[in-house]
């Protein structure tokens, strides 16, 4: 997943699902900055404490709704989703930057689920291509009014 986003040393990133950390923490040493988004407290706070105990000053964390993303950094020269949502959300494809490739597993267990690969070009036009099956666990969406559109 790490490399179908195509990084370069001056691209920021933002992930969705800091989990331990350990996908961050490879993230920061192949591009400039690091934005992690996690939804459970927790899990937030340990990797958190590792970043700084193990002193990675291109990482930013929040507790948060994945779905939403982080419009506040953006736009994203690329997006990874660490878990399944159920279609590709409009806010990630919108603070992703011309240029910019979004990998994002789609489908729920036990259904089947694909990993996909979200391409913006630099006319800010979408390709939408279908990497392989895969098994992720279940993206939440903790919004009040989630919208539910699909661009897939």
């Amino acid at each position: 997943m790490t490399d179908l986003l195509q990084l370069k040393p001056e691209h920021t990133v933002l992930e969705i699902g800091t989990g331990s950390g350990y996908q961050t923490a490879i993230l920061s040493l192949l591009c400039h900055q690091v934005y992690s988004i996690e939804r459970i407290p927790e899990l937030y706070k340990t990797a958190k404490d590792h970043f700084k105990d193990q002193a990675y000053s291109n990482i930013e964390t929040c507790v948060g709704n994945g779905y939403e993303g982080w419009p506040e950094h953006g736009p994203y020269d690329g997006i990874i989703v660490t878990a399944s949502a159920t279609h590709i959300p409009e806010p990630l494809v919108e603070q992703l930057k011309p240029g910019g490739n979004l990998l994002i597993p789609v489908g729920l267990p036990p259904m089947h689920q694909e990993l996909i690969l979200v391409k913006k070009d630099l006319q800010s036009e979408i390709t939408v291509d279908t990497i392989l099956g895969v098994v992720f666990v279940p993206l939440v969406n903790d919004s009040i009014n989630p919208s539910g559109e699909s661009i897939h």
